[in-house]
């Protein structure tokens, strides 16, 4: 794929480009497809997520499943670090992440991810990125940190 935020502006302002752009995402990184998610914004700063509660997704319980959203916020960081990391001199991958489940989640999700700090490391470090997944009340309901590994390619 070529630079993934020049890509997103182009398509999402067409018509059904969000969509388009999101199953491109899921061709790329096909595990993100379980979760069939919408990419609704992608900028410097941030990027959203969006996943429908459907049968696929849900536990015992009939709530979203952890896995699940874990899957939305390592896709909406992960897009968030490629927005930004430039890919020509430096490369990414998510190193860990730790969670938070905070309340059930019952309804369809929201994932927003931004960066715990602004910028970029000039040498090889852990860069923070912050996730918080609502509910369609506006309830958080899970809360990622994933530590992105981003260094310079050799």
């Amino acid at each position: 794929m070529p630079a993934i935020l020049p890509l997103w502006k182009k398509m999402s302002a067409l018509p059904g480009g969000k969509i388009v752009f999101s199953r491109m995402v899921c061709l790329k990184a096909p595990y993100f497809a379980s979760i069939r998610p919408l990419i609704t914004k992608l900028d410097r700063e941030t990027c959203e997520v969006r996943i429908s509660k459907r049968r696929a997704v849900t536990n015992h319980l009939g709530t979203v499943h952890a896995i699940a959203m874990c899957n939305m916020a390592e896709l909406s960081g992960g897009m968030l670090t490629d927005a930004v990391v430039p890919g020509k001199t430096h490369r990414w991958i998510p190193k860990g992440m730790t969670v938070e489940y905070l309340k059930k989640a019952e309804t369809d999700l929201r994932a927003v991810a931004h960066f715990e700090t602004p910028g970029l490391p000039k040498v090889a470090a852990e860069v923070p990125v912050l996730v918080d997944v609502t509910d369609t009340n506006g309830q958080l309901v899970f809360r990622a940190r994933i530590a992105m590994w981003v260094s310079p390619k050799k």
